[in-house]
């Protein structure tokens, strides 16, 4: 089918971790990502046919090392305007907005939201995120939402298969 998800973008902070910024003197010391969500980005994701993406605002080593951990290849960080940084996934990876699923929490990720066919949130995302999304997770960011999200991406294409 033609709505079937086949690139699957999610923001960082405050989605794939809690949204605190850890930092000393030196900058910024740690970020903790959920295990599970690892799983899905690294296992399910790509079984299923899903290239796992992250647009980021913020610009991290750590999150560089954890792309680099779950063989995440399409990594776009500093992108406050996330939206080119879509397109441009959308034209490499031949999708239509119907063939992205999009994960975000914040005033940032709207406009990839209301470009995206299928978009979720976590439980504790800003109000106006919230309205947008198709499915808000029951798990905050950080905490499993981005797995709660990608196994509900994996169910949407299986029901269209």
């Amino acid at each position: 089918m033609n709505d079937v998800i086949k690139l699957f973008v999610m923001d960082v902070d405050g989605t794939l971790t809690d949204g605190k910024i850890n930092m000393g003197p030196e900058g910024e010391l740690f970020k903790s990502f959920n295990i599970k969500d690892g799983y899905a980005i690294n296992e399910m994701l790509p079984a299923h046919g899903i290239i796992p993406a992250i647009i980021t605002g913020r610009s991290s080593r750590i999150v560089e090392n954890r792309a680099r951990e779950l063989h995440v290849t399409e990594l776009h960080q500093g992108k406050h305007d996330k939206l080119d940084t879509l397109r441009e996934l959308m034209e490499r990876h031949h999708c239509s907005r119907d063939n992205v699923a999009y994960i975000g929490d914040d005033i940032l990720d709207i406009v990839c939201m209301k470009e995206s066919g299928l978009v979720g949130c976590p439980a504790d995302a800003c109000r106006e995120v919230k309205e947008l999304a198709h499915y808000v997770c029951t798990l905050r960011g950080g905490e499993g939402a981005v797995r709660e999200f990608a196994e509900h991406v994996i169910a949407h294409n299986l029901a269209r298969k």
